[in-house]
């Protein structure tokens, strides 16, 4: 990864170079986005059978209102392509976990519903994601720091919320 090599005279204008200290900052956030999902996607495969996209998935429509979101939302929240989660979706439509149909209110929109048995199994998964979220992110973290995750979450705009209003606009 050349991030701090110096640039030849044709390309100082290209790009502006890494100092050790951002390459350094650089490094771990990568880091942390590339190895932090694989953490949080084992004990789910263990005690649920499920990815982190299936568990997100499932845990965002079971805080939704009704239980009900468009398709569209669902793969932006669960950080997925449209087609990934159709794919998945039609998994769990047929474990009888979730059910899809056209949006009342726009026909051009589907909905993904939860299912009560689809509850239960976000449910019961639930306590093995909340045991990892709190072994490899929350707790080596003191309250400032957490703070400090939130303040640079919020700067890099890379919260639900803010990606929401990427999407719909301010």
């Amino acid at each position: 990864m050349a991030t701090t090599a110096t640039p030849g005279p044709d390309h100082a204008d290209q790009a502006r170079w890494l100092s050790p200290e951002e390459k350094d900052a650089w490094t771990g956030l990568a880091s942390l986005v590339l190895l932090l999902p694989g953490r949080l996607e084992a004990p789910l495969q263990q005690a649920a059978g499920l990815t982190l996209f299936d568990y997100l998935t499932l845990s965002h429509m079971s805080d939704a209102p009704d239980r009900r979101l468009r398709m569209s939302e669902l793969a932006y929240l669960a950080n997925g392509s449209l087609s990934r989660l159709s794919n998945v979706v039609k998994r769990f439509e047929q474990r009888g976990w979730v059910e899809r149909f056209p949006d009342p209110a726009d026909r051009r929109y589907t909905i993904a519903a939860l299912t009560d048995a689809g509850y239960e199994v976000v449910v019961a998964a639930a306590p093995a994601h909340v045991r990892s979220v709190r072994r490899y992110v929350l707790d080596p973290l003191t309250p400032a720091d957490r703070r400090a995750l939130m303040r640079i979450a919020t700067k890099l705009r890379a919260r639900p919320v803010d990606l929401a209003e990427e999407t719909t606009g301010p």
